[in-house]
């Protein structure tokens, strides 16, 4: 039943007095989510939707987390070694027609459209790869006749029932830095972004079987040195090519939530995971976060606060140690909702947020997976809309990649309540930003409340009447650069 909007104004004008109140505004937060295209997991729904099937579905699933206050989106644009645009690499998805290969009907570029849906709305897109992983399912998946897998056989691997990139080849790394300098030339995206599978989870009683290769590059490596140096070196090359090709795009991953335990490692957690990001998918984050090769993790911190084995707060304040300056965000398993006690219990999301809230390395979260938060499972998303995220947030700034602020607007007083604002024609901004303080505060931005982001590369309005704050407020506006960095604020006086 959907509550009335008198009610939804109520709850928000409640936690805006409680924020002032206590003057612990969030102005800067990661919120992020993930959407799946593997398996048509989060979208689209289903294989061979027509191109408007397809963008009314993508609009609709944007308006909604806008709505629950999300302003990252991490979309899979490359699940198995195919594109969710015209790439002069790999064939089209097969998510996208039922068979890998075929376009869009009629033809359109997905990528370049949800890219323009998503700024359009001040959100940040993240492109999400999957560097490794080539045929999904070996029985049923839709392979095309000029896939990757046909026209070099020899660059892969089965391994239960995928075929896979053998990441011991240069040939492979090379291709896949093709691949990306490719996407990241040609698109306007905001990250890169990878996620757990690079070495596949172990099958018990198979190893993994990349023999042949060792043999010719081990180099008097262990295998497992190898693999991690192998993991190393793809890592670098994508950081690289990105430094060089398109030096503002971020570079994230987000890895299975242990890097290990602390029995294999003083430095490890207090864990005792039966599968580590070090030891079996050979992915040495924290070496890529002290040399500066990514921008930002996003640990997988898929246990209950509870778990026995992985407690989630034990590994939050873990990977909050580890961040070597470099932004932490943690992924959260709303898929996981109602399979135990634990997670049937609808504080377990609550609890795991204000958690991160109170640690000061931890600027932000991901949610997994897309449709669980279109559901409100568990009403998690009315948890985000009408609490946590009732107010908006920028996304945190990386000073390492631009630190330069934005001119402060151009304000223009129209009448009492109505306000123009723009910025130098020649300046590239995302928007602005209006911040709200309460009579006799302190005009300091920590004590200031972000209250609306306005999308605008120039001039655009503002009525302050309008707002959820009380009228004696003071209003302050400020220039959002496209990293977010903000400028010195214009009181609307």
């Amino acid at each position: 039943m959907k509550r009335p909007f008198f009610l939804h104004l109520f709850i928000s004008l409640l936690l805006f007095v409680s924020i002032s109140v206590t003057h612990a505004q969030i102005n800067f937060e990661f919120r992020g989510v993930w959407i799946a295209t593997v398996e048509n997991i989060d979208w689209p729904r289903e294989k061979g939707l027509s191109s408007e099937e397809q963008k009314s579905s993508f609009i609709k699933l944007l308006e909604t987390h806008q709505r629950n206050g999300i302003n990252t989106i991490i979309m899979q644009i490359r699940p198995v070694a195919d594109a969710f645009y015209p790439s002069p690499y790999e064939p089209w998805s097969e998510y996208i027609s039922g068979k890998q290969g075929v376009a869009p009907n009629p033809e359109y570029d997905p990528l370049a459209f949800m890219i323009e849906e998503t700024h359009k709305r001040g959100m940040e897109f993240h492109a999400w790869i999957n560097p490794y992983r080539a045929v999904f399912n070996l029985k049923h998946s839709s392979v095309a006749a000029n896939h990757i897998t046909h026209t070099h056989p020899e660059w892969f691997l089965n391994y239960g029932n995928t075929k896979y990139f053998n990441p011991g080849l240069p040939e492979v790394r090379a291709y896949v830095s093709k691949v990306v300098k490719d996407l990241i030339e040609k698109y306007d995206v905001d990250g890169l972004h990878m996620d757990d599978y690079f070495y596949p989870y172990r099958i018990t009683g198979k190893e993994f079987p990349d023999e042949r290769a060792y043999r010719i590059y081990g180099h008097g490596l262990s295998k497992d040195e190898w693999r991690r140096s192998n993991c190393d070196s793809i890592i670098k090359n994508i950081y690289d090519i990105i430094s060089t090709t398109n030096s503002r795009v971020k570079f994230g991953i987000s890895p299975f939530g242990v890097w290990r335990n602390k029995n294999k490692d003083v430095d490890g957690s207090n864990t005792t995971a039966g599968t580590t990001c070090y030891d079996d998918l050979y992915a040495d984050i924290l070496l890529w976060l002290k040399n500066g090769w990514i921008d930002y993790v996003t640990p997988q911190l898929y246990w209950e606060c509870s778990n026995k084995l992985c407690p989630y707060n034990e590994l939050l304040d873990w990977w909050s140690k580890h961040t070597f300056g470099k932004h932490l965000y943690i992924g959260h398993s709303l898929y996981k909702a109602n399979i135990n006690a634990a997670w049937k219990d609808k504080n377990e999301l609550p609890k795991q947020i204000q958690a991160i809230r109170e640690n000061e390395n931890v600027l932000g979260s991901a949610f997994f997976s897309s449709q669980d938060l279109m559901k409100n499972t568990n009403g998690w998303a009315d948890s985000l809309r009408f609490n946590y995220y009732v107010l908006p947030a920028l996304i945190p700034p990386m000073e390492w990649i631009d630190s330069a602020l934005p001119t402060k607007p151009i304000v223009f007083k129209q009448d009492s309540t109505n306000y123009k604002f723009e910025i130098g024609a020649k300046e590239k901004i995302k928007g602005y930003a209006i911040f709200a303080l309460p009579p006799l505060v302190d005009e300091k931005l920590e004590y200031a409340t972000l209250i609306k982001i306005i999308t605008s590369d120039n001039v655009t309005t503002f009525n302050k009447s309008k707002s959820i704050v009380p009228a004696d407020n003071r209003f302050f506006v400020s220039a959002i650069s496209n990293n977010n960095n903000i400028s010195e604020w214009v009181e609307l006086r």
